[in-house]
């Protein structure tokens, strides 16, 4: 064992702690991956054992052993879009019975699990596996997966029914936003421990020497960065930014493997002023982007509290973003709001005529990224992986009777939200789960404007 990882092994009074569910570390795919490096690193520094299910090789080759003081455990996986993440997690809970038998039969309790967070309700059908192996388990929900238009009829099916399971087997659910929280509340009088993601803090203004890679310099283009996913609006956002005087051009990173039609959809509607980077990888180069951007154009609707979001306010981006209540509960007065390309077109053009105005969201921005801390949020991950410790003990109560927690704050009763409250307030079921949000695209385009206020 090398000097680094005695640092990080686990002490006296440590946990063992699995987290299965994600394409693993390091991070290179989206929020929950991200969460798992960070979380799982903390952890894994304050003494824990952490193991990382993931995958056994990505883009960049084969992933180490061992990462950031976590061990990971690779696991190969059926590379269709609606099997993957389950045929993964199906191994990796496999994995783990075989370690509490192998535990079991050497008569030590140290090298069993004490506790397992399976990230995405997709994975709800292998929880009842976990429980019949003694293993206490929390899901991350994440968001309203059966919102996406990419799973079609069956897939969003399976999610809804994925949900109910998941609120039966879990001995604890995890929200990342308020709105989360309140849906499964309403839905099926389900409490959640609500612990959103970190922000990560990028000084400066965006690295000059980095951005020239790309051609760029700070404070000289717009920016978008998403999955090319239609509740993502990258297309609304390339079109009103094609209507738009806007000098300054529009990078756009990211693309979508599975989804050949809507990229081409998105590519339709722009001009030469829109550069398309496709997928960074480079974490530092993907953060000096954010930096630098005059603004961030953030279009993201079902899935709950953003990283990229958060990504972009911890760079001191100027952020403005799909107004939908995941995005206001983090940006509250720090972001301007659009519905549609006509209003993408009228913030970019605004942008580029106030430069002071710009500036002072970039600082707001910042400001409310000290909310998102990602110590604080391994506190609470931490909190609750020795609660579920303690639930062997015990029989767990039924999820409907569990206060909501904000593991930040205080409980909160599972009365629902209240759809006049203000932004700051818990956010109203019908702000994420309504028909607003599975709004088509096309409607939000310049050729219907009308047709997208009639559906908000």
């Amino acid at each position: 064992m090398t000097e680094h990882e005695h640092e990080h092994a686990r002490v006296p009074g440590g946990l063992r702690i699995a987290l299965l569910g994600t394409r693993g570390v390091p991070a290179r795919y989206g929020g929950f991956e991200t969460c798992v490096e960070e979380v799982g690193a903390r952890l894994a520094a304050r003494g824990h054992e952490v193991v990382v299910y993931g995958a056994h090789q990505d883009s960049h080759g084969p992933v180490p052993d061992r990462y950031r003081g976590m061990r990971i455990v690779n696991l190969p996986a059926i590379r269709r879009r609606s099997l993957e993440t389950l045929s993964r997690s199906a191994l990796g809970t496999a994995h783990v019975g075989l370690e509490q038998v192998r535990a079991a039969g050497a008569g030590s309790r140290r090298a069993r699990v004490d506790a397992a967070i399976v990230f995405n309700a997709a994975n709800a059908p292998l929880l009842p596996a976990l429980r019949a192996l003694g293993v206490p388990v929390a899901t991350h929900v994440d968001g309203l997966e059966w919102k996406r238009t990419k799973w079609g009829p069956v897939g969003q099916r399976y999610y809804r029914r994925a949900e109910a399971l998941a609120v039966r087997f879990s001995d604890a659910l995890i929200a990342d936003a308020r709105g989360i929280a309140d849906y499964y509340e309403q839905r099926y009088s389900a409490a959640t421990s609500l612990i959103s993601y970190g922000a990560p803090v990028v000084p400066g203004d965006g690295d000059p020497e980095r951005l020239a890679e790309l051609g760029l310099v700070p404070g000289g283009y717009h920016l978008v960065v998403a999955r090319f996913e239609p509740e993502n609006h990258v297309d609304v956002v390339v079109a009103g930014y094609a209507a738009s005087t806007a000098r300054k051009p529009l990078v756009v990173v990211g693309s979508a493997p599975y989804a050949a039609a809507h990229t081409a959809r998105i590519r339709s509607h722009a001009d030469d002023r829109v550069r398309f980077l496709g997928g960074v990888w480079d974490q530092d180069l993907l953060d000096q982007l954010y930096a630098g951007a005059h603004t961030y154009l953030h279009g993201h609707s079902v899935g709950g509290t953003n990283p990229s979001l958060l990504r972009a306010i911890g760079a001191g981006a100027a952020v403005d973003a799909f107004d939908v209540g995941f995005n206001r509960e983090v940006l509250q007065d720090a972001g301007r709001y659009w519905t549609d390309a006509h209003d993408v077109r009228r913030l970019v053009e605004d942008a580029e005529a106030d430069e002071a105005a710009v500036h002072a969201r970039g600082r707001a921005g910042r400001a409310r990224a000290r909310v998102y801390d990602w110590d604080l949020v391994a506190d609470d991950y931490e909190a609750l992986c020795r609660d579920l410790a303690e639930r062997r003990r015990g029989q767990p109560p039924e999820p409907a009777t569990r206060p909501t927690v904000d593991l930040r704050g205080s409980a909160r009763s599972g009365n629902g939200a209240d759809p006049g409250a203000p932004a700051e307030a818990p956010v109203a079921v019908w702000d994420i789960a309504g028909p607003e949000a599975s709004v088509q695209p096309a409607s939000l385009l310049l050729g219907d404007r009308a047709g997208a206020r009639a559906t908000r």
